[in-house]
């Protein structure tokens, strides 16, 4: 593959808006907020979306659009919430997995980017702006690789040629920003398509050692640049940190928003849908079989008789990426019972959706 060709593949990480099919046509208020981002006009076109939305909450196109507009005004830790929903609620679309990418590699969070992009392929094999995404933040996580190897060994010449072939894909041979857009689904009418170009970020790297081709040796750097160096050092470390607690906010928000749509299947009596909150690997108490669990939990809940389930004070403990343990106060009322105690759900991640692995009830 030739430098042209590898650059081509390199650095595509941009967020494109495509209208999702859901069985009719596009509104009015979507066609004006549409209207209103390309005119830049951010503000009015929340509110033609929240007027949208007032009467279709769960529709993807508005909650899309939303992400986008949120993510035009640089409010990121939003965006990222509003499309981590989307792929919570809509699992099978992969457009919001590869803006919630591309809203994660801006901040930094590399990793968790590779995640969804992989949860978009997954979704959409032939999803080629995923495939071309996933591309880049492997390109961009080696760098971030091979420079920590100079860091360790200046003298290292091969880690420095690497780093000096990626640096100059991503800094000489940018590509813009494709336009076209290729839906998961069919649409049924022509699509209005807008395209954000965020401003296109270099990979961090550090200055090539220098090949010593004599006997004389380097300069040490002078105390202003070391000083210089370590402030930013320093306003690296904290920005990596905010972007961490940005992440873990958007994360606990998920988590809690979980359980509380659990606790209101279940004190709606819809069982399918308090059943669908729990995963396939979940282990039912006491050691008994997921079948018997279930059977006993319909006969409890599927009855014609008032349940009133309330949860509170929450504890949220990150695992990891894809696990977390949520410990609460659980309120329940159904005559004659009415108790409350503290209960620990461990919940796992599958398809972008938070579902319980294992439950106890403490004091």
């Amino acid at each position: 593959m030739t430098v042209q060709t590898a650059a081509a593949r390199l650095l595509s990480i941009v967020i494109l808006m495509a209208v999702v099919n859901l069985g009719f046509a596009q509104s009015d208020e979507l066609q004006d907020a549409q209207n209103l981002l390309k005119q830049g006009q951010y503000d009015r076109a929340i509110e033609r979306i929240d007027q949208y939305l007032k009467s279709k909450p769960k529709d993807a196109r508005g909650r899309f659009l939303r992400g986008i507009v949120l993510t035009e005004q640089s409010k990121t830790t939003d965006a990222i919430r509003t499309f981590t929903e989307l792929t919570q609620d809509y699992p099978e679309l992969p457009e919001p997995y590869n803006n919630l990418a591309v809203l994660q590699a801006s901040v930094g969070q590399y990793e968790r980017a590779r995640v969804a992009l992989e949860m978009a392929i997954r979704t959409h094999p032939s999803y080629a702006t995923a495939h071309e995404n996933l591309g880049d933040i492997y390109a961009k996580m080696a760098s971030q690789s091979y420079d920590k190897a100079l860091q360790l060994d200046k003298a290292n010449q091969a880690a420095q040629t690497k780093l000096n072939l990626i640096r100059d894909l991503f800094i000489n041979n940018i590509r813009s920003p494709k336009v076209a857009v290729i839906p998961s689904k069919p649409i049924t009418t022509a699509p209005t398509v807008a395209v954000v170009t965020p401003t296109p970020v270099a990979p961090t790297t550090t200055n090539p050692a220098p090949t010593n081709t004599s006997k004389s040796t380097t300069a040490a750097p002078t105390k202003d640049v070391a000083k210089e160096s370590a402030k930013d050092t320093a306003k690296e470390s904290t920005a990596a940190k905010d972007n961490a607690r940005t992440s873990n906010k958007v994360t606990e928000d998920a988590l809690i928003k979980t359980v509380n749509n659990w606790a209101h299947a279940w004190s709606s009596n819809d069982v399918k849908g308090y059943l669908a909150y729990y995963a396939p690997s979940f282990k039912p108490p006491k050691g008994a079989s997921r079948k018997d669990w279930e059977k006993e939990r319909k006969a409890r809940i599927d009855k014609p008789r008032k349940i009133d389930v309330k949860v509170d004070s929450f504890k949220v403990v990150l695992v990891d990426q894809n696990k977390a343990k949520v410990s609460f106060r659980q309120h329940y009322q159904s005559p004659p019972l009415n108790s409350s105690s503290t209960k620990i759900l461990t919940l796992i991640q599958i398809g972008g959706s938070w579902l319980i692995q294992e439950e106890s009830v403490g004091g």
